[in-house]
């Protein structure tokens, strides 16, 4: 069976983690609201028949509820014959966001063949993402003046017309400065990164490159999404401790200075990217019908057919 014959599966899966932390919005509590989408989310693949795994996530066996690295899932999940699936998954991208009713929260997944998508832990990734046109003209092994040239070449703009979305952290001073005297314009977001390197992708948008250090799920979870898009990502574990060194070292061993090509990342074209909108932004959240019932939205990039659409789930609540 391939992946793409479960994605209405898979949709209900991050539909129902959206709705559920959609209750959260505004509420100041992101744990609360996190929470809810795990809970909901992991209820929802363990109805699906399948034999599923993640293979990356946001926690590990002993952080609950985050749906832990190796955690298996789905209603097969012991039955050896079963397709068997991995999936990189982020029951709620931007929880921040949640608490505070800030744009572009989503419950977000991608999945493909078992071994078609990086199994590493919880850590972090520095990130590169752009439009097709920038496939085999920029990378992680060039410096950052490098990068911005090759960009404005192959787009044919001024390096002063380039907007980069970097995330506001501490660890992003410097790789600020640098695009700023390089004289591109940067874009800070809070979270978000995924949305940040969708835009990328997208000739509407006036975002051009995503830069810098974020989550690793998120980033394999981007991947995907850009191989459906055919368009550009790069990625490179970043660990901030021994402890996150030796389990990332135990999992992908003499890789860990290795730059991840988008289709390493998610090597199989047998896959699926799904984002659930929480809040307004590029999926808007949910909506209310007039009998009490709630619409959730999904963007859906099946990579087997490189084609983007939008769902819409209607819960009776």
């Amino acid at each position: 069976m391939p992946v793409r014959d479960l994605t209405n599966d898979f949709i209900r899966a991050t539909s129902s983690a959206a709705l559920a932390a959609y209750e959260w919005v505004g509420k100041g509590d992101g744990k609360a609201a996190d929470g809810a989408a795990v809970e909901s989310m992991r209820s929802v693949f363990d109805s699906i028949p399948f034999n599923g795994r993640v293979a990356i996530g946001e926690g590990e066996r002993d952080d609950a509820p985050m749906l832990w690295i190796g955690e298996m899932l789905g209603s097969l999940r012991d039955d050896p014959r079963a397709e068997k699936i991995d999936i990189a998954v982020d029951p709620l991208e931007c929880t921040n966001h949640v608490a505070y009713n800030k744009p572009n929260a989503m419950a977000v997944l991608a999945a493909a063949p078992r071994g078609a998508l990086l199994h590493a832990p919880d850590c972090y990734m520095d990130k590169l993402a752009g439009c097709t046109a920038l496939i085999g003209e920029i990378s992680l092994e060039g410096t950052l003046e490098y990068n911005l040239e090759a960009a404005g070449d192959a787009m044919n703009k001024p390096i002063s017309d380039l907007e980069v979305v970097v995330m506001d952290r501490p660890r992003h001073e410097d790789l600020i400065s640098k695009i700023q005297t390089m004289g591109a314009k940067v874009s800070l977001i809070g979270d978000g990164d995924i949305t940040a390197a969708l835009d990328s992708a997208d000739s509407s948008s006036s975002t051009d490159l995503l830069m810098g250090i974020g989550a690793a799920p998120e980033g394999v979870i981007t991947a995907t999404a850009l191989r459906g898009l055919n368009a550009f990502f790069e990625g490179r574990l970043v660990t901030t401790n021994p402890d996150h060194k030796k389990r990332a070292i135990q999992m992908v061993g003499d890789k860990m200075e290795h730059i991840w090509k988008r289709d390493e990342l998610c090597s199989s074209k047998d896959s699926v990217y799904i984002g659930s909108g929480v809040c307004r932004g590029r999926v808007p959240g949910p909506t209310k019908n007039s009998d009490g019932s709630i619409v959730v939205t999904s963007e859906v990039i099946d990579v087997s057919t490189s084609t983007t659409r939008i769902e819409k789930m209607t819960f009776d609540v």
